[in-house]
């Protein structure tokens, strides 16, 4: 076990210098951030000064290495925007998306599971055939078309709800949080829905097709021909080992909600690190778009690392092949 551990913290230290190296070469044909920091008055001494102040005027190999040094310790620079640490713009923004992202993912999993179990169990029904036809929309149509139609339904046509923003915030500490206030409530309820739906729908259809091949199996028919109630069988037996592949699905999709929360924040304009991206790439800023790709990345090794983990703890086959391998 702890070999295993190990080997797979050491491939996701590769994983994460390969993409860095990745993401900061492609910001060498976004554009030059100078022609957005300097005027149109700017002379050749004053583009060369800022190059120099900045590091650009260094080799590529140098400004990386110097990035990954500085991000070991914390400090991804300054933005070229704000002329402020970026640490301190994304603990800024971080609250929004990580708040967003978790009642999505909450939602995404509750539905996700509890309407796949019943479309299993209910597959001939009209109820769960209808679920599975609307299903088709979370899968079928894009995260922004869905977006703009609940702001036309719920917020242009009905009023019920706002069409952008967090609404009014109560900051703990240095969190600012929109659970503790209605408007702020009510705010997130759309651009979850909108972020969410999709991932529920994968989790849904995947939890319907594994239950009902798990349904087939045989010890199932063994549970069943013991007497044992429906429930029972549903729930102890099938739902359980229906769940060691949805696991690493819904591991991914909790780490794909935060890294693809740019389009619903862009739409809604919720002001997280989704909408904080899009900005830099208009402006260049170079050291807020690597910091959130590395953030980004990191957050996609760590899970990804602790769904092995759990995939390797619930599947006792897993551990069965590494012990007879040694």
């Amino acid at each position: 076990m702890l070999a295993y551990i190990i080997r797979r913290i050491m491939q996701s230290i590769l994983v994460l210098f390969v993409v860095g190296l990745v993401a900061f070469s492609m910001f060498r044909f976004v554009g030059d951030p100078i022609e957005n920091m300097l005027g149109q008055e700017r002379t050749a001494e004053d583009v060369q000064r800022l190059r120099s102040d900045l590091g650009l005027d260094q080799p590529f190999v140098l400004q990386y290495w110097r990035f990954l040094e500085n991000a070991a310790h914390g400090d991804f620079g300054l933005s070229y925007r704000q002329g402020r640490p970026v640490v301190d713009i994304l603990i800024e923004r971080a609250p929004a998306t990580l708040e967003l992202a978790l009642v999505s993912g909450t939602l995404a999993m509750l539905f996700g599971i509890s309407l796949g179990v019943f479309t299993a169990i209910r597959r001939d029904g009209w109820l769960a055939n209808g679920i599975m036809t609307v299903s088709l929309i979370g899968v079928s149509l894009p995260t922004f078309l869905i977006g703009i139609l609940l702001i036309y339904v719920f917020s242009v046509e009905l009023g019920w709800l706002p069409s952008f923003g967090r609404g009014e915030m109560v900051m703990i500490g240095r969190w600012s949080t929109g659970f503790l206030t209605e408007s702020g409530l009510k705010s997130l309820i759309l651009p979850s829905i909108t972020l969410g739906l999709y991932q529920m729908t994968l989790i849904m259809r995947l939890v319907r097709s594994e239950m009902l091949e798990v349904l087939r199996t045989d010890y199932v028919r063994f549970a069943r021909a013991r007497g044992l109630k429906e429930r029972s069988v549903y729930f102890r037996h099938a739902l359980v080992n229906t769940m060691v592949p949805v696991i690493t699905i819904i591991g991914l999709q909790l780490g794909s909600i935060i890294a693809f929360a740019i389009i619903t924040e862009t739409v809604f304009q919720w002001p997280g690190v989704g909408l904080l991206f899009i900005n830099a790439v208009q402006f260049v800023d170079i050291p807020v778009m690597a910091a959130y790709l590395m953030l980004i990345s990191v957050l996609f090794v760590t899970i990804n690392l602790i769904v092995d983990l759990l995939y390797f703890l619930i599947d006792p086959r897993l551990r069965t092949s590494k012990a007879g391998a040694h």
